[in-house]
């Protein structure tokens, strides 16, 4: 691959990173589906998260868990990309509605791999679940 085929690739996986995030972040179920591949998968390092592989059971799942997130936000805090993946570390706030609205911020970074339709083939998504249990514990507390 020549170095112009080599920049496209990579200008093909940053552009897919960051419609993704930007779909994220407009809570939109059908626009999150629709930057991810048929086949896509979608693995937690975090024992908190939950595995799934395809786009229809993701997409399946969005609705819940944009409902449980209310105002999710991702602030990119650094993208890196190389041929077809890309590692972009975030800072994800939230309320956890499930737990009475208690607002969640923490670290993550999402390992990404796009296909050649610029579509995520597959997430590999690392966050903190103890430090969510532990800010949920503190509200828990604050609130007591």
């Amino acid at each position: 691959m020549g170095p112009g085929a080599a920049a496209r690739v990579e200008e093909r996986t940053r552009a897919a990173a960051l419609r993704y995030l930007a779909a994220l972040n407009r809570h939109d179920a059908d626009a999150i589906a629709g930057c991810v591949a048929e086949g896509f998968v979608n693995e937690h390092a975090a024992s908190m998260g939950r595995n799934v592989t395809g786009r229809a059971a993701y997409r399946e799942r969005l609705e819940g868990f944009l409902a449980d997130f209310a105002g999710l936000k991702y602030d990119m805090e650094d993208l890196v990309v190389r041929d077809v993946r890309a590692v972009l570390a975030y800072t994800m706030s939230f309320r956890l509605v499930s737990a009475g609205n208690v607002p969640v911020r923490i670290r993550g970074v999402f390992r990404l791999w796009v296909d050649v339709d610029g579509l995520v083939a597959r997430r590999v998504d690392y966050w903190d679940g103890d430090e969510v249990t532990r800010q949920l514990a503190a509200a828990s507390q604050a609130n007591a």
